[in-house]
């Protein structure tokens, strides 16, 4: 049981994460509050989505041989140099399937989550800016950021402004 446990830690602590951002979000009435509790449930998806996209043993998807010569005036020198293992183990290959067999010396991982993480991020940051310049906005008006307080100050207003 404690193996299980300790497999699945990070899951752990992401749906621990997210269930206390979920409870920040549904259970409170103030709103700077409720804003935490978004960009705490943010967080754990984020978390998420970085533990699902972990390969055990996965290297960066860069040639070891060509990895000190990327960038700078040679790159298209490399891309080339890069590309001619490849074409060197297909033109003996069979099918296909026996040619990428024959260039996968190695497991990579897979860049794509990380990539969209953080542009998550960035959403996820942009998001809480304009939450916040919005809460900011709700007390300039009502003097309070309370859910109960702003609902019973909309009601008055339209009360007063039926019965006017």
């Amino acid at each position: 049981m404690i193996e299980l446990l300790a497999e699945r830690f990070n899951y752990i602590i992401v749906i621990i994460l997210m269930m206390t951002g979920l409870y920040a979000v549904v259970a409170t009435g103030n709103l700077v509050k409720r804003l935490v509790g978004l960009s705490l449930f943010q967080t754990s998806v984020f978390l998420l989505y970085i533990t699902i996209g972990k390969v055990s043993g996965g290297q960066p998807p860069i040639l070891p041989e060509y990895s000190e010569s990327y960038g700078g005036s040679n790159a298209g020198e490399t891309a080339m140099a890069a590309a001619s293992p490849a074409a060197e183990a297909a033109e003996g290959a069979v099918s296909q399937g026996e040619a990428l067999q024959n260039t996968a010396e190695a497991i990579y991982s897979n860049p794509l989550p990380h990539v969209l993480i953080l542009t998550a991020i960035v959403v996820g940051v942009a998001t809480l800016a304009v939450g916040l310049a919005l809460v900011v906005r709700i007390r300039e008006t009502y003097g309070t950021i309370e859910d109960e307080a702003l609902n019973q100050a909309d009601y008055a207003a339209e009360n007063a402004r039926r019965s006017a």
